[in-house]
């Protein structure tokens, strides 16, 4: 299948699911959509499964590489504020995508928990990294569950962004970070 192929199918799926959901898209509508026969979908993907499968696979590997992009040797908390601003701007290009990933994330259980709980720990572990530099570093207080902390970063990264997609649209991405990071810094003390 070409890239184009592909594309094609997963910005079809995103923008039926933004007002539609999962549940409600059939194979002939994500193929009407990309202007595709359905057989299409099925000699990719196999179902309407494997292509949402392969749509989560393929945004959480572009968040990751964005949330990798913001790692530098600066300062975490400057770090973890490059990359609040990349999710930010990632939600902001791909609410149907967030929509998704929040909305399977988090169910129980979810259709597809175990490729999500992979994509999980991928980006937990990204955001993990500097929590943890923070902590060698002594600016974080005595006692706090990293793998927690970073978890809980991650959901209030995804959630905040969404609610400003949906509920603050006329608030600047600035304005929506620097709300996340006033949290953030009462964590990690300078």
């Amino acid at each position: 299948m070409s890239g184009g192929t592909k594309q094609k199918l997963f910005e079809a799926t995103l923008r039926l699911s933004k007002s539609r959901g999962l549940v409600g898209l059939t194979v002939d509508d994500i193929a009407a959509e990309a202007g595709v026969a359905k057989g299409t979908v099925y000699y990719n993907f196999g179902s309407k499964d494997g292509l949402v499968d392969g749509l989560l696979r393929y945004g959480v590997d572009m968040l990751a590489s964005r949330l990798r992009s913001a790692v530098s040797e600066e300062d975490p908390l400057d770090v973890i504020e490059a990359q609040v601003d990349v999710t930010l701007e990632f939600i902001a290009r791909y609410p149907g995508f967030s929509q998704i990933l929040v909305s399977e994330l988090w169910r129980t259980p979810g259709q597809w928990h175990d490729t999500l709980s992979l994509l999980r720990e991928e980006i937990i572990s990204i955001v993990k990294q500097q929590l943890s530099r923070l902590d060698a570093a002594g600016r974080l207080p005595e006692g706090v569950e990293i793998p927690t902390a970073a978890a809980g970063l991650f959901g209030t990264m995804l959630v905040v962004a969404l609610d400003w997609q949906v509920f603050g649209p006329q608030r600047t991405r600035g304005e929506v970070r620097e709300a996340v990071m006033v949290l953030i810094r009462g964590l990690g003390r300078r």
